[in-house]
């Protein structure tokens, strides 16, 4: 079995997997059911003795799926589990979607909703944190449900879809605020919905004409590629501009079908993104970043955040210390593209939205210059505007906070 440290320098070459019919659990599937995305959605691995036939447990993975049936559910798909070495405890891909017994541990600080989401949900479904965006939750189930989930409260209950009432009382908050001019959808995961309930919710959404912008987050392209169908792009191309924000989180996943799934949807005309969140022992390496985001790039796909995991229950052996997050940009910045380098944010606890955060390059600063480090640590002088009396009209905005309220 490969070591953590060889796996951090040694992983992330991109590979499809295990052959499905290699499994003994999917050796009559035909490649026909393999591709479609409904077959994977209804043969989702949900219990322990499935799980045992794709892989050899550890007695932590066993404890923990056992503790899973009580607290916060499994599930896999069929395709992100045949991407799990069998024999590897470490691999990245299993150790986001397997049950660990870590996650029955309780920290003081951790929080049942560590975003204050309920906090800010003025109609159900619909949540307003920040002045001109909220956030719509279509819905609390997901194909794979991810061991560091933020929304953990939710996921794997009581499976809710949220209703058309439920819909038109979202888009009537969304009428009486048009201070609000970018929506996302999320969930659980905004594309379980069939095709035609999300040109429903889109065209709803599309007909409140302070609304400028639509996003769906989705796990799709990483867990269930399959769902990134050709009709799928051509219903989220028609409520454009909409962009589609994914959530790579380790380079292994970019498998050639998740590339075909984020090449598709650009081709499509759906520009898309990308969250990474940083994992103690599945990314937090710079090496291991450089390489997600580097391919996320040539996939089309634009590195966006990189996550602070959150406080909710359960996740402390996913945490890193924000000094690791902060070395690790430092580490990327300067050293490849611009492009390739996404924020690292914190999303503060109890709803103070998101932070971000990286090395701090400027050394000094006086009215007459800054003072810089760069990549390389060198020193440079950056004077500042010295003619302060000049006519142009923007002076005042330049010399003077700006209000933006």
């Amino acid at each position: 079995m490969p070591t953590q440290d060889a796996r951090l320098q040694g992983i992330g070459n991109g590979i499809e997997g295990r052959d499905f019919r290699d499994i003994p659990l999917w050796r009559d599937v035909s490649s026909e059911q393999w591709n479609d995305w409904r077959w994977q959605a209804r043969e989702c691995v949900q219990d322990l003795g499935a799980l045992e036939q794709i892989m050899a447990l550890t007695a932590e993975e066993r404890r923990g799926a056992m503790a899973a049936e009580q607290e916060f559910p499994f599930s896999i798909t069929p395709y992100y589990a045949a991407l799990c070495d069998p024999d590897d405890p470490m691999c990245p891909v299993r150790m986001q979607a397997v049950p660990h017994v870590a996650e029955t541990r309780r920290m003081p600080f951790q929080l049942r909703d560590p975003l204050a989401e309920d906090a800010h949900m003025p109609v159900p479904g619909l949540v307003h944190r920040y002045p001109d965006r909220a956030l719509l939750l279509l819905n609390n189930m997901c194909p794979v449900y991810c061991r560091y989930c933020l929304r953990k409260r939710l996921t794997g209950e009581v499976n809710e879809v949220l209703s058309r009432a439920g819909i038109e009382r979202a888009v009537a908050y969304l009428r009486a605020h048009p201070e609000v001019r970018d929506v996302i959808l999320s969930g659980g995961e905004p594309l379980y919905a069939a095709d035609a309930r999300l040109q429903e919710v889109l065209a709803a959404l599309r007909g409140v004409s302070s609304i400028e912008i639509l996003r769906v987050h989705t796990r799709m392209p990483v867990v269930m590629p399959q769902r990134i169908t050709p009709e799928l792009v051509r219903v989220l191309r028609a409520a454009a501009p909409l962009w589609l924000v994914t959530h790579f989180n380790h380079p292994k996943e970019l498998t050639p079908d998740a590339i075909a799934a984020c090449e598709r949807l650009c081709d499509g005309g759906i520009p898309v993104s990308n969250q990474t969140v940083l994992l103690r022992r599945v990314n937090s390496s710079a090496r291991i970043l450089k390489e997600l985001f580097h391919k996320l790039l040539m996939a089309r796909v634009r590195p966006y955040y990189l996550h602070q995991c959150d406080l909710a229950e359960g996740l402390e052996a996913f945490r890193t210390p924000v000094a690791a997050g902060i070395e690790i940009m430092e580490q990327l910045q300067g050293w490849t593209s611009g492009l390739a380098v996404p924020r690292f944010v914190i999303d503060c606890p109890s709803g103070g939205g998101k932070v971000p955060m990286g090395p701090e390059y400027v050394v000094s600063t006086a009215p007459d210059e800054v003072t810089l480090r760069n990549f390389q640590q060198r020193i440079y002088h950056y004077p500042e505007p010295q003619d302060r009396d000049c006519t142009c009209p923007y002076d005042a905005r330049w010399f003077a906070r700006i209000d933006l309220g």
